[in-house]
C-alpha cells in the first residue's frame, strides 16, 4: 500500500495556479501565445492553467522522457514533438517540476531554434535543491525542498497523476 504525505492541498494547489494564469494573461496582453505542454507530467497543471487564463492562445505538446523510477537519469529524450511551427510565436513552456534542470535545459535550447518571438517557462513545482543547471523560470508556482512528489500529474512509474494534490511519496 503506497504512503503519501500532503505537501499543498487541492486547494492550495487551485489558488496558486489561478494566480499565475492571471499574471500570465497580464504580461502577454495583446498577444496571441503558442502554451507548450511538457507531457506527460505537466497535462493536469497546463489545462488548469490555460483555463484560468484570459487571452487568446493555442496549446501543444511536447512529450519528453528523462527519468526511471524515481530518480532523473540525466538523459533527455523526445518523445513527442510539436505539431507546428513556433517560428515567430510567443511561446510559453509549462512543464510539472523542475528537478535537476536538465530538461527544461534541453528543451529550451531546442525550442531557441526554432525562433520563436518569446521563449518563457511556467513551472508547478520547482526544486532548486536538486539544480544541476538553473535555466530561468519565469513563472514558479511553488518551490518545493528535496522530496519525490506525485499527485497533480506528477507520478511514480505512472502512477498516482491522478491525486488532486501534490504529495510526497514514501514508498509501498
Amino acid at each position: 500500500m503506497p504512503k503519501f504525505d500532503t505537501m499543498l492541498s487541492s486547494e492550495k494547489v487551485a489558488a496558486r495556479v489561478k494566480e499565475l494564469g492571471a499574471q500570465i494573461s497580464r504580461d502577454y496582453k495583446g498577444k496571441k501565445v503558442v502554451v507548450i505542454g511538457v507531457l506527460k507530467g505537466s497535462f493536469i497543471f497546463l489545462a488548469d492553467l490555460v483555463r484560468s487564463m484570459d487571452m487568446p492562445l493555442t496549446i501543444d505538446f511536447l512529450g519528453v522522457s528523462s527519468y526511471a523510477g524515481t530518480q532523473s537519469t540525466g538523459v533527455v529524450a523526445i518523445t513527442q514533438d510539436l505539431t507546428k511551427p513556433v517560428e515567430g510565436k510567443h511561446v510559453l513552456v509549462v512543464e510539472d517540476i523542475v528537478d535537476t534542470g536538465l530538461t527544461l535545459q534541453y528543451l529550451v535550447e531546442n525550442l531557441k531554434t526554432r525562433n520563436p518571438a518569446s521563449l518563457e517557462v511556467a513551472c508547478l513545482l520547482d526544486k532548486p535543491s536538486r539544480a544541476k543547471v538553473r535555466v530561468p523560470v519565469k513563472y514558479v508556482g511553488f518551490t518545493i525542498d528535496d522530496e519525490f512528489v506525485v499527485g497533480y500529474g506528477l507520478d511514480y512509474d505512472g502512477l498516482y497523476r491522478n491525486l488532486p494534490y501534490i504529495a510526497i511519496y514514501r514508498g509501498e
